[in-house]
C-alpha cells in the first residue's frame, strides 16, 4: 500500500492521534548516542543533511508531524482541511510555547514560511502561494493551483519564532536554536558533542530521556570500540564487518530496518563537463545506458556491503506514490559488459574516457568502498574513474548547484514524505525554469515532457491522479537515464541492553522514541 490515501490527506489526520509520552520522566534518565557525524547546523532553513535533520526535529516541530512509520498525524496543526481546491485550513494548537516562553501563534507559521522563501531552502514552500493569519491559531495557506500533498511539505517545515528568530539573526541561530520540540539544547562543542535537555512543558508529552549527549564519532571501527568500551549506549550505522562481532557479544543487540536512502549515481549531461576533454559522451544514451550495465550492484552488496543492502529498481521505493509496478531497472539494464562495450564503440567511444567521481568517505555506509569498487566496474567499458573521495563537509559545497567541478556524483536520497513529487521536482525539473524546482539538478538533466508531467502532478487535488502523472515521470527517468539507482541502505543500530530503539523508516534517529533502563 502507498503511504498516502486522498481521504486522509484531505480530511487531516481524522482518527489520528500522537500519544503523549505517559509518565514523567525520571529525573537521572540519560543516553549517550554515536553518530557518523556532528551536524552541519542547528538552523533548520540553513540546509539539510542527516545528521542536522536529526537535531532540528528534537528542537522544533513543523505543522504536520510524521510518524515513525513515515504516517502523518496533528502537530503544531491540529488539523486541516481543502475550504477549496487551492485554499487549506490549518487550526493551530492552543497552548504550545516556545523553549524561551514565547507563545506559538499563527503569526510564527506566516513568518516561517516567508522566511524559508528568502533561505536556501525554497522548496520547502514551494508550492505555497500565499499565507494568511485568520486568527491567532488558524492558518489558510493557497497553493498556485491544487495540490493534492502539500501536508507532506509542511512536514518538513520546522516553524521558527519570529520574534526571536529576528532579533538573533540567521548567522547565530545555528548557534542559539529556539524551537517548541521536545528538547532544548544544552551545548555544542563543535565536533566533539552536542547536548540535549529535556522540554518539560512538551505539548505532546515529556521526554522519558531527561538528557541526551550525541557525540560524533566518524571512524566505524571508533564508533563499534566505543559501544563495546562503554562509552556509548547507541551508535548510529554500525560497520557491516561489525555485525556478526557485535551479535556475539554479551550485553549487546543489533537493530536493523530497511532504509529509504537510496545510494545514485548522477551523470552530467551537459555538452561541456568540468572533468571531460571535449565533448561530454554523457549526452548521449547510450553512454548512459552502457555505465548503467556495467554497474554490478549485486557484487556492490554481497562483497563491500555484506548483503546488508537492497539493489534498487526504481528512484523510490514500491510504497511510494510515482513507483510503477513491475518496471525494474535491473531488469531494463541488466549487468552486461559486452553490451556495454558495444553501446560504448556505437556512440563513438570504443576507448572509453575519462572523468572523475565525486563521494564521500564518511556519509553513507561504505561510502570510499563503493567508489572504489565503481572504478573497477566502468574500467572493464574504458571509463576510467579518477576518485576525488572527501568528507561529507567538503563534499556539499564542492557539488553544489550550479556544480562547476563535477562530471559523476555518487551521492543518496531518500523520500520520507512517500511521494516520489519532491525527488523528480528536486533532482530532474530543469533548473532555473520555475521557481524552487531544479534547485539540486546537478547533472543539468532536462526533459520537457517530464517537467510537465511533474507540474501536472503538482497541479491536481486528487491523490490517485497524481500517482498517475508521476508513474508517467517514472517511466521517462527510467528510460533517459540521467542518474543510476545503485541500492537502498540497511539501517543498522547497535545497542547496549537496557535501550529500547525501534527505527524510523526515515533514519532520524530520535530520543523523544527512546527510553533507557
Amino acid at each position: 500500500m502507498k503511504y498516502l490515501s486522498h481521504t486522509a490527506l484531505r480530511a487531516g489526520a481524522v482518527g489520528v492521534a500522537i500519544a503523549a509520552a505517559g509518565a514523567a520522566f525520571a529525573q537521572d534518565k540519560s543516553v549517550m548516542i554515536g553518530l557518523t557525524s556532528d551536524p552541519s547546523h542547528l538552523y533548520p532553513l540553513a540546509g539539510e543533511e542527516l545528521s542536522s535533520n536529526i537535531m532540528y526535529y528534537h528542537l522544533y516541530d513543523p505543522l504536520v508531524k510524521r510518524g515513525a512509520d513515515l504516517s502523518f498525524g496533528p502537530g503544531l496543526a491540529e488539523s486541516w482541511e481543502n475550504v477549496d481546491e487551492i485554499t487549506w485550513r490549518f487550526k493551530l494548537r492552543q497552548g504550545v510555547t516556545f523553549h524561551n516562553g514565547n507563545a506559538f501563534t499563527a503569526a510564527d507559521v506566516v513568518y516561517t514560511v516567508n522566511k524559508a522563501r528568502e533561505s536556501i531552502r525554497p522548496d520547502l514552500v514551494a508550492n505555497v502561494a500565499s499565507v494568511t493569519a485568520v486568527d491567532d491559531y488558524t492558518v489558510e495557506i493557497k497553493t498556485p493551483k491544487p495540490y493534492a500533498v502539500l501536508p507532506n511539505d509542511l512536514a518538513e517545515l520546522l516553524i521558527l519564532d519570529e520574534e526571536y528568530t529576528t532579533a538573533t539573526g540567521d548567522e547565530k541561530m545555528d548557534l542559539m536554536p529556539m524551537g517548541t520540540g521536545p528538547y532544548k539544547l544544552g551545548e555544542w562543542i563543535k565536533e566533539e558533542k552536542l547536548t540535549l535537555t529535556a522540554n518539560d512543558g512538551y505539548w505532546a508529552g515529556e521526554p522519558k530521556i531527561k538528557n541526551v549527549t550525541f557525540r560524533p564519532i566518524t571512524n566505524p571501527a571508533t564508533r563499534t570500540a566505543a559501544l563495546l568500551t562503554g562509552e556509548v549506549d547507541v551508535i548510529q550505522d554500525l560497520a557491516v564487518r561489525d555485525v556478526d562481532r557485535v551479535k556475539k557479544e554479551d550485553g549487546y543487540s543489533v537493530v536493523t530496518r530497511p532504509s529509504l536512502l537510496n545510494v545514485v549515481l548522477a551523470m552530467d549531461m551537459r555538452e561541456q563537463s568540468p572533468t571531460i576533454e571535449g565533448k561530454n559522451p554523457m549526452t548521449d544514451q547510450r553512454v548512459r545506458e552502457a555505465i548503467a550495465r556495467a554497474v554490478d550492484v549485486n557484487a556492490i552488496n554481497k562483497i563491500v556491503m555484506n548483503g546488508l543492502a537492497t539493489p534498487s529498481d526504481q528512484f523510490v521505493p514500491s510504497s511510494h506514490i510515482g513507483y510503477v509496478d513491475g518496471m525494474s531497472f535491473r531488469e531494463m539494464y541488466p549487468l552486461d559488459i559486452e553490451k556495454a562495450k558495444a553501446l560504448m564503440a556505437d556512440a563513438g567511444y570504443p576507448d572509453g574516457f575519462t572523468m572523475t567521481l565525486d563521494a564521500t568517505n564518511n556519509r553513507y555506509v561504505n561510502d570510499a568502498q563503493i567508489a572504489q569498487a565503481l572504478a573497477s566496474m566502468l574500467a572493464k567499458i574504458g571509463v576510467t574513474l579518477e576518485l576525488n573521495i572527501m568528507p561529507k563537509s567538503n563534499f556539499w559545497g564542492h557539488i553544489r548547484v550550479p556544480t562547476e567541478n563535477s562530471s559523476f556524483i555518487m551521492s543518496g536520497w531518500d523520500v520520507p514524505a512517500g511521494d516520489a513529487g519532491s525527488m523528480y521536482g528536486a533532482l530532474f525539473y530543469t533548473r532555473d525554469k520555475k521557481d524552487g524546482y531544479g534547485q539540486v539538478n546537478r547533472g543539468s538533466y532536462s526533459n520537457a515532457e517530464m517537467d510537465a508531467l511533474v507540474d501536472k502532478a503538482d497541479s491536481t487535488p486528487d491523490v490517485e491522479q497524481r500517482d498517475a502523472y508521476l508513474q508517467e515521470a517514472t517511466k521517462i527517468l527510467m528510460a533517459d537515464i540521467p542518474m543510476i539507482p545503485v541500492h537502498y541502505e540497511q539501517d543498522i543500530y547497535a545497542v547496549r541492553d537496557g535501550v529500547t530503539l525501534v527505527p524510523r523508516v526515515d533514519k532520524f534517529l530520535w530520543a523523544y522514541d527512546m527510553d533507557v533502563d
